[in-house]
Order: C-alpha cells, then sequence, then structure tokens
C-alpha cells in the first residue's frame, strides 16, 4: 500500500514524505496531544469542556499497542491544554494516559517541563495541536501534525511556509482528525495488520498490553 498516496487522497499534505516520517518515527518515544481543535472542534457547551469521540479514542489506543508491539515499551502519552479541560481530565484518566498539563499558555515551556519529569529529549517527542497557542511547541518537537481547520488558512500558510509541521490533517477537529493521525502513524509503523488482528483476539499480546496500559495512574498538573 502507498501510504503517502492513501492519505493524500483524504485531503491529508505531507510537508515531510511519509518515507521522512516514518524515519523520524524511530525516534519517538512520547505522543503530546493538544485538546480542544484537536479532540474536537474547540467549541466549549459547559463548564466541562469540549468532548471527544470513540474513533478518536481507539485510533489513540491502538497508537499505543501499535508502538508497544514494536518497541516492547508504552510510549509515554500526555494531553497539554491551554484550558482547565475537566472532559480532557475525565478521557485521560479513563485511557490510563500519563500526563495532562492544564492551563498551559507557554506550551514550549509545558513540553519541556514534561520531557524532563519522563526523562525525554524533545527529538523524542510527536506533537498534534491545531492553533497559534501550540506553535512553539510544535517548533521543537521531532514530528508533530496540524490539525486542520478551514476558517484558518492564512495560519495554515504560515505554518506550512515555515515547516512547523510534518503533516497536515484531511480532517478537522471534531471530525475524527485524531483517529487520521494515529491511523498514519500505525501505518508508518508497518504493523498495522498485525495490531488490528491482536485486538481483534483480544488475547495475549493485547491483554498483556492492556494490564501495562491500565495500571498507568494520571499525573495532572495544572501550570501558570
Amino acid at each position: 500500500m502507498d501510504i503517502q498516496s492513501t492519505f493524500e487522497k483524504q485531503g491529508g499534505v505531507f510537508l515531510s514524505s511519509a518515507e521522512e516520517i516514518a524515519n523520524k518515527l524511530k525516534d519517538i518515544r512520547c505522543f503530546v496531544f493538544d485538546w480542544d481543535g484537536v479532540f474536537n472542534n474547540g467549541i466549549k457547551a459547559d463548564t466541562k469542556g469540549s468532548p471527544f469521540s470513540e474513533p478518536d479514542s481507539m485510533g489513540l489506543n491502538m497508537l499505543r499497542f501499535s508502538h508497544w508491539l514494536l518497541y516492547g515499551k508504552l510510549p509515554i502519552t500526555a494531553i497539554i491544554t491551554g484550558a482547565n479541560n475537566l472532559t480532557a481530565i475525565d478521557f485521560a484518566k479513563r485511557e490510563h494516559l500519563d500526563a495532562a498539563y492544564l492551563n498551559s499558555k507557554n506550551k514550549k515551556e509545558t513540553l519541556n517541563a514534561l520531557a524532563n519529569k519522563y526523562g525525554l529529549q524533545t527529538n523524542q517527542i510527536a506533537f498534534a495541536f491545531d492553533d497559534i497557542l501550540d506553535l512553539n511547541a510544535a517548533e521543537i518537537s521531532h514530528l508533530s501534525f496540524y490539525i486542520r481547520r478551514q476558517a484558518s488558512p492564512l495560519l495554515k500558510d504560515f505554518i506550512s511556509s515555515r515547516k512547523l509541521c510534518n503533516y497536515i490533517s484531511g480532517r478537522e477537529g471534531g471530525s475524527h482528525a485524531v483517529r487520521e493521525v494515529t491511523e498514519l502513524i500505525n501505518g508508518l509503523y508497518g504493523n498495522y495488520d498485525e495490531t488490528i488482528l491482536k485486538r481483534m483476539e483480544y488475547n495475549g499480546d493485547y491483554k498483556r498490553y492492556l494490564d501495562i496500559r491500565n495500571a498507568i495512574d494520571l499525573d495532572i498538573a495544572t501550570t501558570s
């Protein structure tokens, strides 16, 4: 399968080739996601914040399982959000993510704090993002994925011209963009079929992975 062609047909834009992204993925040990505009369209309906979708949740789970099958170790997985998103916390707890950073106004600083906490270098981090607040973190990440928004054509051009991301999603936040990005990564890992088949079995490797994943306690940090 020609993965680049497959995702380009869905509207994805490769600022780095699929081969270049696959090579960079070999260094990645941490996946970081913004929340608003990435897992959703950024609209807040109440005090709990913006929602998420189950297809995105499954994609993230399969990404972590795929990585575990390749390396025998879970990647660090975190959310960094500029607001106090209670739904993000609920999601991160349910999915047993490693960390959730709330109220981050300087995401580069927060990303460096995460790297220090988990003994990582920024060249081991991949970041999915959607807006101006995220750009200084995207700039220092080894891999970054811009979640497109049709209402921001000038921002898309700004990001593209300065190569602040490696891939621009075809889908917008709220339309399963996280699933798109995780499917792309799983495909470039080269074990997509194996990952899905072992999830279908719900036994053996997947149960071992799930036991390790479910033992993770979420670390919640509020930045100033």
